[in-house]
């Protein structure tokens, strides 16, 4: 019996001994802060896989008061107005959850790198997301190429050559050697060179971010950095997209695969405005 009676007191003495612990420590914690100006942040309890939803990431973060001064910039207080976002980045426990962290599922192309077909080639090209159907350019997806070029000088004039404007006028006749400087340069042009080219993987510079505070349904944000899209080509068209991204401006379009080039020609200002 006194046996039974000394667990029970020492269990006794433990658990007190604990609360007062606590107490303790708190009492620290609320003496540390005195004078110091608290937010609120959410801190991730446990690893958060890129890709989780807010849903997800709700279940695995709490919210903690935090003095102003070490709060991360861009910190969150809670995920209110953050729906329909995901983990951009893989939230390791210990850190701060911030809007930075957080991107819409287009932006952050977690979609799988797809194979090249056999006899192709494949060619990276690096896209402003203008340039890259407003990034929203996925792996898999079916492609048209158009190719747009500046001025380029012309050094071929053959002596005699007659060289006619847009309209037909003459404006030059060929006097100079063949390959020296004629003074004069091609007219600006673009023109859709194919059609039906496989995506076969694309990466994102920079990922976009919600505004801080935003809040209800947000749009679809383009990213902010530019896109680096994979195309699976011919060695021949792998060469035309070269030249065009070394020399010119690479445009993708959107190609269902139903696309025809038939009623297609190179776009000059004069064409346009035909």
């Amino acid at each position: 019996m006194r046996r039974i009676i000394g667990i029970v007191a020492s269990v006794a003495l433990l658990a007190v001994g604990a609360l007062l612990l606590i107490g303790y420590v708190r009492g620290a914690e609320e003496r540390a802060l005195a004078g110091e100006e608290v937010v609120d942040v959410l801190v991730v309890d446990r690893e958060v896989a890129a890709g989780a939803t807010v849903d997800e990431i709700s279940g695995a973060v709490r919210i903690e008061q935090v003095p102003a001064k070490v709060r991360v910039d861009g910190a969150l207080g809670d995920l209110s107005g953050m729906q329909g976002m995901v983990a951009a980045v893989d939230l390791l426990p210990g850190e701060q959850v911030t809007a930075t962290r957080l991107a819409s599922p287009e932006a952050l192309m977690v979609h799988q790198a797809v194979e090249a077909p056999a006899g192709t080639v494949r060619v990276t090209v690096s896209l402003s997301p203008e340039r890259a159907l407003g990034g929203q350019v996925v792996p898999g997806d079916l492609v048209g190429v158009m190719a747009s070029f500046d001025p380029f000088d012309v050094t071929t004039v053959e002596p005699g050559e007659v060289i006619e404007g847009e309209g037909g006028e003459v404006i030059y006749v060929g006097s100079t050697a063949e390959g020296e400087p004629t003074g004069l340069k091609t007219p600006n042009s673009t023109h859709l060179i194919l059609l039906g080219v496989l995506v076969t993987n694309v990466q994102v510079e920079e990922l976009p971010t919600a505004p801080e505070g935003a809040t209800g349904d947000l749009p679809d944000l383009a990213p902010t950095g530019n896109l680096l899209v994979t195309l699976a080509l011919t060695p021949a068209d792998a060469e035309k997209v070269v030249f065009t991204g070394e020399h010119g401006f690479v445009w993708l379009v959107g190609d269902d695969g139903s696309a025809v080039d038939d009623d297609t020609v190179i776009q000059t200002r004069e064409t346009v405005y035909r």
